[in-house]
């Protein structure tokens, strides 16, 4: 949320007092010393995330999206390996032995 929304009035009123008169002093300290100090004022504007914002154009966007895609083509992976198969008597036989060790209480071979 915006600090400056969340103020009263009268505190934003003293604010831009405040202001006033820093901008006052810095140009007698400019006229004194010769405008050798720098001024610090910073416009509103400069200090919200929206001025700090870039925009891309439809073309930079295009040609991000259009690398991306020539990267992403040599990452494609590779057919699925198909499932071996098991032979009906060697899984006959292994069900047969598991029935078993069940019947027998055991959890393992």
């Amino acid at each position: 949320m915006n600090t400056l929304i969340s103020l009263s009035p009268s505190s934003l009123r003293k604010a831009a007092d405040l202001q006033e008169k820093i901008l006052e002093l810095q140009g007698e300290l400019g006229q004194l010393l010769g405008d050798v100090v720098p001024t610090i004022i910073v416009e509103a504007s400069a200090l919200t995330p929206k001025a700090r914002k870039r925009k891309l154009s439809a073309a930079g966007l295009a040609a991000i999206r259009a690398g991306v895609r020539k990267r992403m083509a040599g990452h494609v992976s590779p057919a699925p390996k198909p499932k071996k198969k098991v032979n009906a008597a060697l899984s006959a036989a292994a069900k047969a032995r598991w029935k078993k060790a069940k019947a027998a209480g055991k959890t393992s071979l």
